[in-house]
């Protein structure tokens, strides 16, 4: 097979901090207060010199290596900070990496974030037509494929609107069309498709499968673990800037859980990393009663929710706890919504208890937190929490990891005839 990148030793270095001063006489000053070990004479009065004068370094990427091949789809996933949109912006030539080399074979269609590319006063019409010269399109081409874009995005009625006035829905569905349809050799496409509502994350789906059926490469970075297993052939894991896996995809993905979820009889969730909502009501705790929860016991778990905005009342919310099992297959769903039951959040804090019946068989599980006021979408925490059902040993089976399916439930086979 033909390979379509290759990455080889590749770092990329950020400076923090104040690098300069604004002037080039001050910058002097600085310098020449430094080389003399006299503290810096630019800090106001009471101001602290913390040494970072010339800008902490920090590296976004360290020593990452690998080679994707023709018509594949890769997977990229990671925490926040990892370095996956640094690698993507390396690859689009929008960042130069400070060591390594990228070996490119065919032209990169982008999709970084929100707007790439789009000029917000021109109309949905000429930011086809100038994404289309940016990826070095004849104007004979793009008339062919515009009237497919236009389908594709939804848009109709809006294409001869300035895309200044456009939402962020919109400016997605227009970007990703104009990105798969004017046919680059490789798709580079970030987490902005978790802008988009759902019908149209399966449908983007559908298409970066048919873009790789037909030859070209596509990179994929997404928290959406389901979507990167049904799309990716191989996935690269990131941590820290490095390199740590790329190989199967369901490997790849227990890897990241063991080293992204969090498990114990209690969990605080308030400092970890959200995107794409609204979090003026967030999850700010989860409690287990018992921690393992033991096998084909009650789970009772307590989870407090808190206001980020003083004295703000919430009608409407609708929260619960998805149980996904290795696979990602949700095998329970829990909400108040089921129960026809709406919440009025009126305080600061408020705590809520959940009792599940338990007919999961022995093994480790991940819960996807999800909570909603109206139709906003105000906190969504997607596999961060381990939940752990010990082992046991029900109907005196040998060996419970042999069990076939995700339950255990209670049953019992009777005799009613044998004939000899």
């Amino acid at each position: 097979m033909t390979t379509a990148i290759s990455v080889e030793n590749l770092s990329k270095a950020y400076h923090l901090g104040q690098i300069g001063t604004g002037t080039f006489a001050n910058d002097m000053k600085v310098w020449w207060a430094k080389t003399r070990g006299k503290p810096n004479p630019m800090l106001r009065i009471g101001e602290a010199d913390h040494g970072n004068r010339d800008g902490e370094e920090i590296w976004a990427l360290n020593d990452v290596s690998f080679t994707v091949q023709q018509g594949e789809v890769l997977g990229i996933i990671g925490r926040n900070g990892a370095g996956k949109s640094t690698l993507l912006k390396i690859l689009s030539r929008v960042t130069a990496p400070s060591a390594g080399a990228v070996k490119v074979k065919g032209r990169i269609a982008s999709l970084l974030e929100v707007g790439t590319g789009f000029h917000p006063d021109l109309t949905g019409r000429e930011n086809v037509y100038l994404n289309g010269a940016i990826l070095g399109m004849e104007r004979r081409e793009i008339d062919r494929k515009f009237d497919e874009i236009v389908q594709f995005s939804e848009i109709e009625n809006f294409v001869d609107t300035p895309v200044k006035r456009y939402s962020s829905g919109m400016y997605v569905r227009l970007a990703f069309s104009v990105a798969v349809h004017l046919e680059p050799e490789i798709l580079v496409v970030d987490e902005v498709l978790a802008v988009g509502d759902t019908v149209f994350q399966e449908k983007c789906i559908g298409k970066m499968m048919e873009v790789s059926q037909h030859g070209r490469t596509v990179f994929f970075v997404s928290h959406n673990l389901s979507a990167v297993k049904t799309l990716c052939n191989r996935v690269l894991l990131l941590k820290n800037g490095q390199n740590i896996f790329i190989g199967n995809v369901e490997d790849a993905i227990e890897r990241y859980l063991d080293n992204t979820s969090l498990s114990g009889a209690e969990i605080n969730l308030t400092n970890l990393q959200r995107t794409g909502t609204a979090q003026e009501l967030i999850f700010e705790k989860i409690m287990f009663a018992d921690y393992p929860v033991p096998f084909g016991k009650l789970i009772r778990l307590k989870v407090k929710l808190k206001s980020t905005v003083e004295r703000q009342v919430f009608s409407d919310v609708d929260f619960g706890i998805n149980i996904k099992d290795k696979n990602l297959n949700t095998i329970i769903h829990c909400s108040n919504r089921y129960l026809g039951r709406l919440f009025e959040h009126t305080s600061d804090e408020s705590e809520y208890l959940f009792e599940i019946e338990n007919n999961l068989k022995p093994g480790v599980y991940s819960l996807v937190l999800f909570l909603r006021t109206g139709n906003l979408i105000q906190d969504w925490l997607s596999n961060v929490v381990k939940l752990e059902i010990a082992d046991g040993n029900p109907y005196n089976f040998r060996d419970t990891q042999q069990i076939q399916g995700a339950i255990l439930p209670n049953f019992n086979i009777t005799v009613l005839k044998s004939t000899p």
